[in-house]
């Protein structure tokens, strides 16, 4: 597999074309961002975590029948993955009251929420990912209520897959973000799933083991994920 031009540059990861059409090279890169990249830093081994990381779970969820983009690792950084029309929304599940929701509704973080929630929100930066509802995305043709439908599905069996995962590992999935998108005219999930875009607690301790390190200055940020990562069994 050729990699050639660049399409695409985010906070985190970089895009690629390659030979095939249907095929881009993701590759993850040490960049850390937060505040809607307001605080970036660079840190060691980062890109390479998280790459080794989402191979691993969206191994998992294939596996458990949630289709998703992901097709091989090529190197520590690199990974080729199915090229999407990708759905601007951002589909965010929550099992446990942290960040945002507990500021919105003023409740304490770390309350079971039962069942999880599902929210949307619009993926734009520039307006710092506001939230929106089925009707802005029905109006806004961003997706249509079938691709909502199987996006809520999608997102909720993957769910019940990570939650388990997780759990066995001795850690709470408190909540985290998928984003989806079309191949060949069906919806697929895309993106990454990595502790850059959830929270991941010690279901003892509640030590928190993802971004909110970083975001907080709680130091050690890959040394928390690199534990998640042995506690599930990636080999890194």
């Amino acid at each position: 597999m050729k990699k050639l031009t660049e399409l695409y540059s985010g906070k985190a990861k970089s895009v690629y074309a390659t030979d095939d059409a249907d095929r881009v090279i993701m590759e993850f890169r040490d960049d850390t961002s937060a505040f809607d990249g307001l605080k970036i830093v660079q840190l060691a081994r980062k890109g390479k975590v998280n790459n080794k990381f989402n191979a691993f779970i969206m191994e998992k969820l294939s596996a458990a029948g949630v289709p998703t983009h992901f097709e091989r690792l090529l190197s520590d950084n690199e990974v080729l993955v199915k090229k999407l029309q990708m759905i601007p929304v951002e589909c965010v599940v929550r099992n446990i009251a942290a960040g945002s929701l507990c500021k919105r509704l003023g409740i304490s973080e770390g309350q079971e929420l039962n069942p999880p929630t599902l929210e949307f929100f619009l993926k734009n930066d520039a307006l710092h990912d506001p939230m929106i509802n089925e009707y802005h995305i029905r109006s806004f043709g961003w997706a249509s209520d079938a691709e909502v439908a199987i996006m809520k599905d999608l997102t909720f069996r993957a769910n019940n897959v990570l939650k388990t995962l997780f759990a066995n590992a001795g850690i709470l999935l408190v909540d985290y973000k998928l984003e989806f998108g079309r191949f060949n005219g069906t919806i697929i999930l895309g993106d990454e799933f990595s502790p850059d875009g959830c929270r991941l607690w010690d279901a003892t301790t509640r030590k928190k083991l993802d971004k909110d390190r970083f975001r907080q200055d709680l130091g050690d940020v890959i040394e928390g994920y690199e534990e998640v990562a042995r506690r599930l069994g990636v080999e890194l």
